[in-house]
């Protein structure tokens, strides 16, 4: 059975049973605020990187329950009849502001604000976790593996150690991380990021010898090829190498490594290319690279990094540790009030925040300042009063969704863009590898109270 572009299903069973109840029990039309944040991050996490953002709103775009949603939740007993009268007409129509993909966070940080109906704001709680999760992982990964690279390029190597579709989203999380290119296809071609990848051990393994693969490939390419050179020995490989690209009337672009002692062998390539009198061809490294390779990899005299399987597993931190919650709502009085979980080690602060980012006298970020405020515009107000700069902007508007920010070409880039400003605004120990505290504390200021 083909797959329904309808995205109205992609979410757990109890969003619509709490909307069914909602609905029997009078209170799902009440006014509600929800908001996507992490209780802390991660302990190898100095920082978070908000990415999804525009895979959400793509996401939203196709929220809807047809004909063939309803008739399943019918035939399964999902929900009740009333409910599915509901879900017939449904689109979103509230507000929903957030971070801009590429921007930084930390413990408590609103990524995502939902305001609308209960019934509206529950029912888009696992589409929002599931894909910001995984992408806020991946970038967040990224990013470590492009400050420890110390700008020297970063490719995404990982479409075969992750879900097919996952390796799509993995790769444009990676881009905004700072990543600059993608072995991935589909990739390539939905989000307009540099394409990468020449051969395989295979290939060379196909041929009867190592030059007539490198002739080949060559023939095809050009001499500005990369060649893979470590299939046999990487001493030969890289003199036949070189060879076979002057043949061709060119000097070489790259060799690759993916294996052995890369510290090691990236000094004797580089030796015996520059022997050759081959100084302009440069050493790109492969073999399961995180981080901590790449910043050990630093000294060596490597042009490149292809990286796979850590980065689209978020480098040991698989999700991002998002969650949605409730914090404030209508009474039966059609007030607004703040509400809170008080459970022992998920407990949530109540209130509507604000986020803005303080900074010192050097210009370097110090506080993420969340305010909460009877409304937007005095928690607006106050953070232009304390010299934040503010860091949500509007994503939705009275269920019109802002496509400019998911649809245009150079939305990726502006993405990867601010997020180089975002991170080079935050203080020295942000880019420390190491275990540690956030790199700026979180503060909650309630005005009026």
């Amino acid at each position: 059975m083909p797959a329904s572009v309808s995205t109205s299903l992609l979410t757990d069973m109890y969003e619509l049973t709490m909307l069914d109840a909602a609905l029997k029990s009078g209170t799902a039309l009440r006014r509600s605020t929800f908001e996507v944040f992490g209780r802390r991050l991660p302990s190898t996490r100095r920082f978070g990187v908000v990415a999804g953002t525009g895979r959400l709103l793509e996401a939203l775009e196709r929220f809807e329950f047809g004909p063939e949603q309803i008739d399943w939740l019918h035939e399964q007993h999902i929900v009740s009849d009333e409910t599915l009268d509901y879900l017939k007409d449904f689109r979103f129509t509230g507000d929903i502001y957030g971070y801009a993909e590429g921007e930084c966070y930390f413990a408590g940080s609103p990524l995502v604000t939902v305001e609308g109906t209960f019934a509206e704001c529950t029912l888009l709680e696992t589409l929002l976790l599931s894909i910001l999760n995984h992408d806020c992982a991946v970038a967040s990964a990224a990013s470590r593996m492009t400050i420890a690279a110390h700008g020297r390029p970063c490719m995404d190597m990982g479409a075969r150690r992750t879900h097919e579709r996952s390796a799509v989203s993995a790769a444009r999380a990676a881009y905004i991380g700072g990543f600059k290119g993608t072995s991935d296809l589909e990739a390539a071609k939905r989000y307009s990021i540099k394409a990468i990848g020449t051969a395989a051990h295979a290939f060379t393994l196909l041929h009867d010898s190592e030059r007539q693969a490198f002739d080949a490939q060559i023939s095809l390419l050009g001499p500005s090829t990369t060649l893979l050179v470590d299939t046999y020995d990487v001493e030969t490989g890289v003199r036949n190498a070189v060879e076979a690209a002057r043949a061709a009337g060119g000097e070489l672009g790259a060799v690759r490594l993916d294996s052995g002692d890369l510290v090691a062998q990236a000094f004797k390539v580089r030796g015996q290319l520059d022997a050759m009198g081959a100084k302009s061809t440069k050493i790109t490294v492969t073999n399961d690279l995180d981080e901590y390779a790449i910043a050990a990899l630093g000294a060596a005299p490597i042009d490149s990094y292809g990286v796979g399987t850590k980065l689209v597993t978020g480098s040991g931190v698989p999700t991002a540790a998002l969650v949605y919650k409730m914090v404030s709502r209508e009474d039966d009085n059609g007030h607004n009030v703040p509400v809170a979980k008080k459970s022992e080690s998920k407990s949530t602060v109540g209130g509507r925040k604000i986020a803005g980012r303080l900074r010192d006298e050097d210009g370097y970020a110090s506080q993420e300042l969340l305010v909460i405020g009877s409304t937007r515009e005095e928690a607006l107000a106050y953070l232009e009063s304390v010299g934040a700069r503010p860091l949500q902007v509007s994503l939705i508007e009275q269920g019109t969704i802002r496509s400019e920010l998911w649809q245009q070409e150079d939305t990726l880039q502006r993405a990867q863009d601010h997020h180089v400003l975002a991170r080079n605004e935050l203080p020295y120990q942000a880019w420390r590898l190491s275990e540690g505290e956030p790199a700026i504390p979180t503060h909650y200021e309630r005005l009026g109270a």
